[in-house]
This record gives structure tokens, C-alpha cells and sequence, in this order.
């Protein structure tokens, strides 16, 4: 059985939360035709326009622009500035945070990104990398081998052992763990560990019906210092 976190229910993030390093923030993201129906595409860089037009279809092209759109948004609360001014620092690996002090607030915020489906999630975090992924639970044929290629042998042989009828759900489990862990540190899923990195810590919750959702960070927050918002499309 999943121990899947409960916390407070999602709220609207209508104006800036405050955050502090005790604390971590999530927030939902409808990337479907449900989602935000305002004109987005101001808000990207160019790059993110780019990379849109490269989009092989308009259904497609339009949950990327909700969502990068959305992120930025987002993260105009805790800046307090335009989104389309907001500059990501990309790290060595490749992992984007923002720097506040390239716009006058004194603080590093650390993000990420996923999305499954019609569902994208940004985890927030002050002062540690912060990882999460998020899976729509879907039939898959050849999980075991799946399993044995992408994670350590005792998950492999741990994840066998279960009945057939819980092994989807175990399988989803562990893979949103292994990604939300890359994640926080940046290494991608065939990337090396750095030996001095931190270990983090992991948590599994519900982000919606059908979805599972893991968030990894060293030094994982005590669940009462969670909060959940939705983005419904306000700006």
C-alpha cells in the first residue's frame, strides 16, 4: 500500500504566499482545453516561443503554453514582478531556478516542473533544489522489464513480489520516486549521482483522481508546512 500524504486541500494563490525554507509549495496546473483560455504567448521568452513553434500539434503547442505561461505567473507572486520579465539561472545541469536578487528580492527560489497528461505541477522551494513528478496511472504491458532496467535490483525484486492487482500502482510509486529524486539534483534519469550530493528525502501524494505525484528534497518539510494552490488562468 502507497502512504500518500494528505494535506490542506488546494486553495487559490490569488496574491504571493510567503515562503520561507521550513516550507514547500505545490501548485496544479490544468494544461487541457479546461485550462486558461487568455492569450499566454506575451508572457513567454523567446526562446519558450521557439520551442512552442516547434510543437508538432496545436493541442499540444496549447498545454505547453498554459503551462510555461502558467509558471510564470506563478512565480511573478513570490518576485513580484512582470512574468515576462523573469529570468531563469539555468545550472550546470541544466536545472532552471530563479535568481530574486537579479530583481531585488533577496531570496533564491527553487523549481520544478511535470506534467502527465492534462496535468502539470510546480513545486517551490526556498534555499533547496527541489524535485517532483507526477504520473497518470495507465495500464503498462511491460512494467517488470521496465522495472529492471530503470530501478535498483531490490525495488526490481521487490516490485515482483507483489500481487499482480497492487504492481501497477507499486510500479508508479517508485517511478515517480526515482524521477522526482533526479530531478531535485539535476542529473536526469541516466545521469551519475555527484557522491557529495545530498540524500533526499520523498513523499508521495494525490494530486488528482488517477494521478500519482512524488516531491523530493533535502530536508523535506514536516507535511503541516505544505501548502497546495490551484492556477485557474487569473492574471
Amino acid at each position: 500500500m502507497i502512504q500518500a500524504i494528505s494535506f490542506a486541500p488546494w486553495g487559490p494563490g490569488t496574491s504571493a504566499p510567503p515562503l520561507d525554507a521550513d516550507g514547500l509549495h505545490l501548485w496544479r496546473i490544468q494544461a487541457g482545453s479546461a485550462g486558461a483560455t487568455m492569450d499566454l504567448w506575451p508572457l513567454l521568452s523567446s526562446q519558450e516561443r521557439a520551442r512552442a513553434q516547434r510543437i508538432a500539434t496545436p493541442q499540444l503547442r496549447d498545454r505547453y503554453v498554459r503551462v510555461h505561461g502558467g509558471v510564470r505567473i506563478i512565480l511573478g507572486l513570490y518576485l513580484k514582478q512582470p512574468p515576462q520579465a523573469i529570468v531563469f539561472a539555468i545550472s550546470e545541469r541544466g536545472k532552471p531556478a530563479v535568481d530574486g536578487q537579479s530583481s531585488g528580492a533577496p531570496f533564491r527560489l527553487e523549481i520544478n516542473l511535470t506534467g502527465s497528461h492534462d496535468l502539470a505541477l510546480v513545486a517551490v522551494s526556498m534555499g533547496y533544489p527541489v524535485g517532483v513528478d507526477c504520473e497518470l496511472i495507465r495500464p503498462r504491458p511491460e512494467l517488470l522489464r521496465i522495472a529492471r532496467r530503470m530501478f535498483p535490483r531490490k525495488v526490481a525484486d521487490a516490485l515482483e513480489l507483489i500481487p499482480e492487482e497492487d504492481r501497477l500502482t507499486a510500479f508508479y510509486a517508485a517511478w515517480t520516486a526515482l524521477e522526482a529524486e533526479v530531478k531535485a539534483d539535476g542529473r536526469g534519469l541516466f545521469g551519475p549521482r555527484n557522491p557529495g550530493a545530498p540524500t533526499c528525502d520523498t513523499a508521495h501524494f494525490l494530486p488528482r483522481p488517477g494521478y500519482l505525484a512524488a516531491v523530493a528534497r533535502e530536508r523535506l518539510p514536516a507535511v503541516d508546512h505544505w501548502r497546495a494552490y490551484d492556477w485557474t488562468g487569473w492574471v
